[in-house]
C-alpha cells in the first residue's frame, strides 16, 4: 500500500478553466470590429488589422488602423473638452474617477478574461493583480483630484496629454497613466499597443457609462505610425510613454525643442540579489514572482540573479527544482503559472538571445515539460556561466529567461548590480536589515524591494534611473508629471528679462577692486586651471572698456571637470547638515566681499541694481542651505504588511549652462540647489558676463567646499552645452541662457544616454522672483525619487 508521501508525489493539479462566455459575447456584440473612440463617439471600422489570441493564434477581432487625420480629430476633441474638464473642479473630476473605479470592479471578470485572451498572460495574474491594481489607481487619484486645490494650489493642468503604452500590461498601464492625467485636469489622446487594444476599447465604453465628458478621453488604435503622429502633434502639451529604450530615445529626439513635457518609463535589466543569510526558500518564491510573472515580459523583471558565492550552488539547485514544478499551458487555466508570449515575433527574439548565450559558452537549462502545439510559448529558462560582457547579461530579453551569477562581497554585489545601462528596479534578499539598508542606497535604481518582489501601489511612485527613463508614475510625484507650475506662465520673454537686468545702464566706475590685467582661469577639482585650448577671450564692460581675459574652455576641460566631479562622490554621502553649513559659509564669505561683487556686476552689465543682485544672491544661498536638510522623503503605507520609503536622492553630476541676465544671481540660483541636495556640478557661467562667477573661486576656496563638487568652465555656451549633453558620465543638463535652438540641441543630444534635462527655451526668468527661481519645482529637478519597499516580519 503506498504511503501518504508517495500519493502526494503522484498528485497533480487538474484543469480549472475560466469561462470566456461573457468576453466572447462582448466581442460578438461589436461584430468583432472596432472603430476609434473620439469625442465620445465610435468611428466606423474601415482600415483594420487583426488582434489574435497568442495562446492559439485565433483571431479575436479586427481593430482600426488610425491615421494622422484621426489623431488630429482626437487632439481637437481633447482641446475643446479641456476648459470644461478643468472647470468641473477637483470634486467633479473626483466623482468621475470614483465612478470609473467602481465600474472597473463591477466588470472586473470581463476585463480580466478579455486581457488574458488578448495578451496571453494567466487569468490568475489579470484577475488577482492587474484588475485590483487598476481600480486602486482610479480610487487613489480620485482622492488627488479632490485635494488638488489644497495640495497643488500653485499648479495647473498641463493641457492635452498624449499617452502611449506597451502590450505587457495593457489595462494596468492605461490606469497608471489615465488616472493621474484626469485627476490633474488634463484631457487625453490614448494609444494602446497594436497587439493588445481590446481592454482599452472596453475601457472607452465604461467612460461612456461613467459620464466622462465628450473629448476628455479619446482612444486611437494602430501601429507605430499612430504613436509617431501623437508624438509629433504640435498641439499636445505632454507625452507619457512606456516601452522600449530604443523608442524612448526616438521620442526624446523628436520632441527636442517642442516645449512638450515628457515622461519615459523604459527598459530594465534588474538585479535580484541573494545574500548568504537570506531565507533561501522564500527568495526562490520571490524569484518566481520576479522573473516568471507575466512570462518575464515585465520591464522590472529580476532577470539578473546575483547570489553570494557561499550559497550559490545550493540556491541554483533550489531554483531548478522550483522551475521543474512551474506549469506552462493555457492562460485561462487557473492552475497554470506561465502563459503564452504575446506574439510569435517575441518568441523568435527570445529564442535568438538564448541561442546567442549558448554560442558564447553559457549553460542553458530548461525544465522537462511540454508546451501546447499551437500559440507562442517559451519554457522558463536558466542561464549560468555567463560573463558580465555576455549579450544576455546586459540585454533586456523580455521573456522567461534568468541569467545567474555569483558574487563574494556586498561591494561586489553592488558593482554587478550597477553594471548596466538600466536602472529601473532591484530586489535585495537578506535577513540583516542593516545590510539591506546599507546596500539599497548604493544601487542605482528607482525601485528596490527588500525580501519581496514586484510590489506596486498607486500611492508609491514607480520609475527608473539612467536608460530606464525619467519621470514617475504613482504617488504624489506621479501627479507632478501632469501639472505645470503657474509661475511658468509669468516668465518674461528674453528681451524683457535682459532689459530688467540691465535696469538702464550706467557708466562703469573708474575704481576697479579687481586686477584687470589677469586672465581668469577655469575652476576644476578645487583648483584654478588653464584652458586646455590655450585660448582666451577678452571681456568688456557695459561701456566697452576692457575688464579681463577669460579662459576659453573646450571638450577636454569638460572631460576633466566631469572626472573631478565623479571623484567628489563623497559630497552625496555627506550629511545634509554638512552641505547646508558649506552653503551658509559661502554666503557668509560672499557677504564680506559684497561691494567688490556689486562693482564687478556694474562694470559688466551697467546695472544700477548691482548691490541688490549681490544681496539677493546671498539670500538665495541661505534659502537653499535651509532646504538642504528639509527636503525629506516620505513613508507610504501601501496595502501590504510593511512600508514604502520614498527617498529623495541626488541626480549625480549635473551640467548647468547659466543665464546671461543677472550673472551672479542666475549662477547661484541654479548651482546652489543642485549642491544642496548632494549633486556635483559642472557649471558654464554667463557667456556675456562670466566674471561674476569666475570671481567666486576665492570665495569657494575659503568656504570648505570639497574640490570637484563645483567646477566652473567658461567659454562658448553652445559648444560647452553640446559637450555636456553628449557626455555619458553626466546625469542631467540644465540650460537657462535663453537660446531656444541651444535648448533644443541639449534635449536632442541627451537622448543618447537618456539623461534628464531642464531647459528654459527662448524665455527668460526673473531671477529675483522666488516663484520663478525657487521652490519645490527646482528641488524636483535636482533630485530623483527611489522607492524602497520594506515588509514587516519577513
Amino acid at each position: 500500500m503506498p504511503t501518504i508521501k508517495e500519493i502526494l508525489q503522484t498528485m497533480d493539479y487538474g484543469p480549472a478553466p475560466e469561462s470566456t462566455k461573457e468576453a466572447q459575447a462582448w466581442l460578438d456584440q461589436h461584430g468583432r470590429r472596432f472603430g476609434l473612440f473620439i469625442d465620445n463617439k465610435w468611428t466606423e471600422a474601415l482600415d483594420t488589422f487583426g488582434s489574435f489570441n497568442p495562446a492559439d493564434g485565433s483571431e479575436l477581432a479586427q481593430i482600426t488602423q488610425a491615421g494622422a487625420a484621426d489623431v488630429q480629430l482626437a487632439v481637437e476633441a481633447a482641446r475643446r473638452a479641456h476648459p470644461g474638464w478643468v472647470a468641473m473642479g477637483g470634486h467633479g473630476r473626483a466623482t468621475v474617477l470614483y465612478t470609473l473605479a467602481r465600474l472597473l470592479q463591477k466588470h472586473a471578470r470581463l476585463f480580466a478574461v478579455l486581457e488574458t485572451l488578448d495578451n496571453g498572460k494567466t487569468i490568475r495574474e489579470t484577475r488577482d493583480a492587474d484588475l485590483p491594481l487598476a481600480a486602486r489607481h482610479f480610487y487613489h487619484h480620485a482622492g488627488w483630484a479632490q485635494l488638488q486645490s489644497e495640495e497643488f494650489a500653485d499648479y495647473r493642468a498641463v493641457g492635452v496629454v498624449g499617452q502611449i503604452v506597451p502590450w505587457n500590461f495593457p489595462l494596468l498601464m492605461l490606469a497608471w497613466k489615465v488616472a493621474p492625467a484626469l485627476a490633474a485636469g488634463n484631457t487625453i489622446v490614448f494609444k494602446p499597443a497594436e497587439f493588445t487594444s481590446l481592454t482599452a476599447l472596453l475601457f472607452a465604453e465604461i467612460c461612456q457609462m461613467a459620464g466622462v465628458p465628450a473629448g476628455v478621453v479619446n482612444v486611437v488604435t494602430g501601429d507605430g505610425r499612430v504613436g509617431e503622429a501623437i508624438v509629433n502633434h504640435p498641439d499636445i502639451n505632454k507625452l507619457a510613454f512606456t516601452g522600449s529604450t530604443e523608442v524612448g530615445r526616438l521620442i526624446r529626439k523628436a520632441t527636442a525643442g517642442s516645449g512638450k513635457k515628457l515622461s519615459l518609463e523604459l527598459g530594465g535589466k534588474s538585479p535580484f540579489i541573494v545574500f548568504d543569510d537570506a531565507d533561501l526558500d522564500a527568495a526562490v518564491e520571490g524569484l518566481v514572482d520576479s522573473i516568471w510573472f507575466n512570462q518575464g515580459q515585465v520591464c522590472c523583471a529580476g532577470s539578473r540573479l546575483l547570489v553570494q558565492e557561499s550559497v550559490y550552488e545550493r540556491f541554483i539547485v533550489k531554483v531548478k527544482a522550483r522551475m521543474q514544478n512551474l506549469r506552462v499551458g493555457s492562460p485561462l487555466d487557473k492552475s497554470v503559472d506561465i502563459g503564452a508570449l504575446v506574439d510569435p515575433v517575441q518568441q523568435q527574439r527570445i529564442h535568438g538571445l538564448v541561442e546567442s548565450a549558448r554560442s558564447e559558452g553559457c549553460e542553458v537549462w530548461q525544465p522537462a515539460c511540454a508546451t501546447p502545439a499551437e500559440g507562442s510559448w517559451y519554457l522558463p529558462t536558466l542561464i549560468t556561466g555567463a560573463s558580465t560582457s555576455a549579450t544576455v547579461a546586459h540585454t533586456e530579453i523580455f521573456g522567461p529567461v534568468l541569467v545567474a551569477m555569483s558574487f563574494r562581497t556586498p561591494g561586489e554585489a553592488v558593482q554587478l548590480a550597477n553594471n548596466t545601462a538600466y536602472g529601473l528596479a532591484a530586489c535585495v534578499w537578506t535577513e540583516s536589515i542593516s545590510l539591506a539598508l546599507d546596500v539599497v542606497p548604493q544601487i542605482k535604481a528607482g525601485v528596490v524591494w527588500i525580501n519581496t518582489a514586484n510590489q506596486f501601489d498607486a500611492a508609491c511612485g514607480f520609475g527608473g534611473y539612467k536608460e530606464s527613463g525619467f519621470g514617475r508614475e504613482g504617488g504624489k510625484e506621479g501627479m507632478y508629471e501632469y501639472l505645470t507650475p503657474r509661475s511658468e506662465d509669468a516668465r518674461p520673454n528674453l528681451a524683457q528679462a535682459v532689459a530688467k537686468a540691465k535696469a538702464n545702464a550706467k557708466p562703469a566706475q573708474e575704481a576697479n577692486p579687481f586686477q584687470i590685467d589677469r586672465t581668469a582661469k577655469l575652476y576644476i577639482g578645487g583648483k584654478q586651471a588653464r584652458p586646455d585650448s590655450g585660448y582666451s577671450r577678452a571681456i568688456h564692460g557695459a561701456g566697452g572698456e576692457f575688464l579681463a581675459d577669460i579662459g576659453e574652455g573646450s571638450r577636454k576641460d569638460i572631460r576633466n571637470a566631469v572626472e573631478a566631479a565623479h571623484k567628489a562622490s563623497g559630497w552625496a554621502k555627506a550629511t545634509a547638515h554638512n552641505r547646508a553649513q558649506v552653503l551658509y559659509y559661502i554666503a557668509e564669505n560672499l557677504a564680506v566681499r559684497a561691494d567688490e561683487f556689486a562693482a564687478r556686476i556694474a562694470q559688466q552689465t551697467g546695472s544700477k541694481n548691482a548691490e541688490k543682485e549681490v544681496q539677493a544672491s546671498i539670500e538665495r544661498l541661505f534659502y537653499w542651505a535651509a532646504w538642504a536638510d528639509k527636503y525629506d522623503g516620505q513613508a507610504h503605507q501601501p496595502p501590504m504588511h510593511g512600508i514604502t520609503v520614498a527617498l529623495n536622492e541626488p541626480v549625480g553630476v549635473i551640467g548647468i549652462v547659466c543665464p546671461n541676465e543677472n550673472p551672479l544671481l542666475g549662477f547661484i540660483s541654479l548651482v546652489a540647489p543642485a549642491l544642496a541636495l548632494g549633486n556635483r556640478v559642472v557649471a558654464v557661467p554667463s557667456q556675456a558676463h562670466p566674471l561674476s562667477a569666475l570671481d567666486l573661486y576665492q570665495v569657494l576656496d575659503t568656504s570648505d567646499l570639497p574640490g570637484g563638487v563645483l567646477n566652473i568652465v567658461s567659454g562658448n555656451a553652445d559648444e560647452l552645452a553640446r559637450t555636456l549633453a553628449s557626455h555619458f558620465d553626466i546625469d542631467a543638463v540644465w540650460r537657462h541662457d535663453g537660446s531656444a535652438e541651444g535648448c533644443a540641441e541639449v534635449e536632442r543630444l541627451s537622448a543618447e544616454s537618456l539623461k534628464r534635462t531642464w531647459v528654459g527655451g527662448a524665455k527668460g526668468r526673473d531671477w529675483f522672483d522666488a516663484k520663478q527661481a525657487c521652490g519645490r519645482v527646482v528641488l524636483q529637478h535636482a533630485s530623483q525619487v527611489k522607492n524602497v519597499w520594506i515588509p514587516y516580519g519577513v
